[in-house]
């Protein structure tokens, strides 16, 4: 017993025959020819029965079967069939649909009601004419004068259709035995190879390959004379057909979804790979600049960019079967495609492309293999602090203003000789490189659509460890954390490449500096109510290139109010607000890491009563804590000795609470 029976013999049918069994409903594809039969392969779920049938064999198939749905696919033309299909599906009571082929109006097209209103058309023009209609109407067109010398019929490379051509005086070049699909290229060298001016064809719709007619036409400058269909029919498209049958049958279809690469945006950055699955595809879906780039003539197209909508319309649209979303440059390289993958539940082919970083550098002609890589597209990345430490940073802006703006950093730090090699509009007619330094780009309006690579020959290496020397800080009368208590402090702080840090009391800014140093990718804020201090906090900002250290004036904790919850925080000095200043750390992070300096006893004192506090009153917590005393002397030169000095002994005290189930 079959669920479904469809009548095939065209794209159409064997299109819905395959998507009923892929998707294990149980379908028997009826064509009328062995021929037919050839452009489907039988297997659990499809059965194909190659007859001609009649009105009354179709009565008893459908009271034989009980078909829960008969689908019509059958050719447009197929009038006759279509009807006794009709008929026989309302005489045994079984649901009938019909499933029509998209036609098209087109201009500059000759429009005719049938065959013999297309040769009595021909008859009163000149040039020669390719006949892409078949063999059966054939005969209809030897009433043509001079039909053998103007007349090439193309037909089916079958033995008695040739030798029925042939008994019509078709033959030789004016006989062409071919079988299809017939691309709009192939099309285009026949009519040029015939100097045909006219080119007959019915309107058999997109899977007919009537659009690639039609293009080959407007190509050469030949005429299409179509013939319109013979009934106006009622119906639903293959993808309505598709969109309904899930319901029907109670399944949900997977489709075949690429996540595609599409290179810089021009056709010739798109690879093979990807030009194939985009042939293939039934959907195109993606921003509209990049989906745009890809998507060919009549295909369709859904403009989006946010994975959760993006899978939820691929859901709710199961007659796309092959879907293709087109993203930027590489799939690897900052993209959606991590979003997309996790939305769409793992379900999706990757293909590589291009990435803009690969393509720049190459125009340029620098190597990307030494270089910091890295998006300024919408993201925090502190390139200014990237370029004082790296000889070459790559990085994607994508703001028209970008480029000035970087450039005005860079000199207001110091770095106005750095060359910066600017891209826009990557491979398209509009491309723009070029290269200037920083200090003549700060007023630089450019295309949002761009990429820049930083050339700094007087970059300074990054240390890898913390202690700066003291003498390395602009200093003044405002108290600056020594070396050795600096060094202690900030590796018991565990800071991280994108860590969000407080220096409160920052002083001098030596913490920050270091801390900013560290945390490369996060942010660091100085917060100091001293006037002298935040002047010397801003010369060391500059002289360290520190462009993501934010300076706040005022006391803590009153001043940190509205800052960003933090994950490290360093306290130097407290003014005297110790409980006040720890009690809102905890309340923007409960898991703050917290590491504080302390000089006299009673400091000491309050604090670990503080502490003591916190602990009691968060007890769900496991807590973590240690204070360390430190000692430090240096020596001196008196003479010719050497002398140890001792500096005042300082308590580092570290806090942080953490949650029961994952404290080691």
């Amino acid at each position: 017993m079959y669920k479904a029976i469809v009548f095939a013999g065209t794209t159409e049918g064997y299109e819905i025959s395959r998507f009923l069994s892929e998707n294990k409903v149980s379908v028997l594809a009826c064509v009328a020819t062995e021929y037919g039969s050839r452009s489907l392969e039988e297997n659990e779920f499809l059965s194909i029965r190659a007859e001609r049938l009649d009105k009354e064999q179709m009565q008893e198939l459908f009271a034989a079967e009980r078909p829960e749905l008969v689908l019509d696919a059958t050719h447009p033309y197929a009038a006759e069939v279509t009807v006794n299909i009709r008929e026989a599906c309302e005489n045994t009571a079984v649901s009938y649909v019909r499933v029509l082929r998209e036609g098209g109006v087109h201009k500059d097209a000759v429009y005719v009601e049938n065959t013999e209103a297309a040769v009595d058309y021909l008859k009163h023009v000149s040039g020669n004419v390719l006949l892409t209609t078949g063999s059966k109407e054939l005969s209809a067109y030897t009433e043509i004068p001079g039909y053998q010398e103007r007349m090439f019929a193309r037909v089916l490379s079958i033995q008695n259709v040739i030798e029925a051509c042939r008994m019509l005086g078709f033959e030789g070049k004016n006989l062409i035995a071919m079988q299809g699909p017939f691309s709009k290229e192939l099309n285009a060298a026949m009519l040029r190879q015939y100097d045909c001016r006219y080119l007959v064809t019915k309107d058999s719709g997109k899977a007919g390959g009537f659009e690639e007619k039609i293009q080959a036409a407007t190509e050469c400058g030949a005429i299409p004379v179509i013939i319109g269909r013979p009934v106006q029919e009622k119906g639903i498209s293959v993808k309505e057909c598709k969109r309904m049958l899930p319901e029907k049958f109670g399944f949900q279809p997977t489709p075949h979804v690429v996540l595609l690469g599409i290179g810089m945006g021009s056709k010739e950055t798109l690879t093979i790979q990807g030009n194939e699955a985009v042939e293939q595809a039934d959907l195109i879906i993606g921003a509209r600049r990049m989906a745009d780039a890809v998507a060919l003539p009549g295909q369709d197209v859904f403009y989006e960019y946010r994975s959760a909508e993006i899978a939820e319309y691929i859901k709710k649209h199961p007659e796309y079967e092959k879907v293709v979303i087109a993203l930027s440059g590489d799939v690897g390289f900052y993209s959606g495609a991590k979003g997309l993958l996790k939305a769409l539940d793992g379900n999706a082919e990757i293909i590589c492309g291009i990435s803009s970083v690969v393509y720049f550098m190459s125009k340029i002609g620098l190597s990307w293999d030494d270089a910091k890589i890295v998006s300024a597209h919408g993201r925090v990345c502190n390139l200014v602090s990237l370029i004082r430490t790296n000889q070459k940073v790559f990085a994607i802006l994508g703001t028209s203003d970008g480029t000035a703006h970087l450039a005005q950093k860079l000199t207001d730090y110091g770095m106005g000789e750095v060359q910066l090699y600017v891209g826009e509009n990557l491979s398209y007619e509009d491309e723009k490189i070029f290269v200037k330094q920083a200090r003549e780009l700060t007023d630089y309006r450019g295309d949002a659509l761009s990429v820049i690579c930083a050339w700094n020959p007087n970059a300074k290496t990054a240390l890898t460890t913390h202690g700066l020397p003291d003498d390395a800080f602009t200093r003044g009368k405002a108290p600056m954390t020594k070396t050795e208590v600096r060094t202690v402090s900030l590796a018991k702080l565990c800071l991280k490449e994108d860590s969000v840090c407080y220096d409160i009391g920052a002083g001098t800014g030596s913490v920050s500096v270091e801390m900013g140093l560290r945390a490369s990718q996060g942010s660091v804020y100085s917060i100091e109510k001293k006037e002298d201090a935040l002047v010397l906090l801003e010369e060391n900002k500059k002289k360290f290139a520190l462009d993501h250290m934010r300076i706040i004036a005022g006391t803590a904790p009153e001043a940190m109010e509205e800052l960003p919850a933090p994950t490290h925080a360093f306290i130097g000095g407290s003014s005297g607000n110790m409980k006040e200043i720890v009690e809102l750390l905890l309340e923007k992070n409960p898991q703050v890491r917290m590491v504080i300096n302390c000089i006299t006893l009673e400091t000491v004192g309050e604090t670990l009563a503080c502490i003591k506090e916190m602990q009691t009153e968060r007890s769900e917590w496991k807590w973590e804590s240690e204070v360390v005393q430190l000692g430090v002397s240096r020596s001196k030169e008196i003479g010719r000795y050497h002398m140890m000095m001792g500096e005042n002994p300082i308590y580092i005290i570290t806090i942080q609470a953490h949650k029961k189930e994952n404290f080691v």
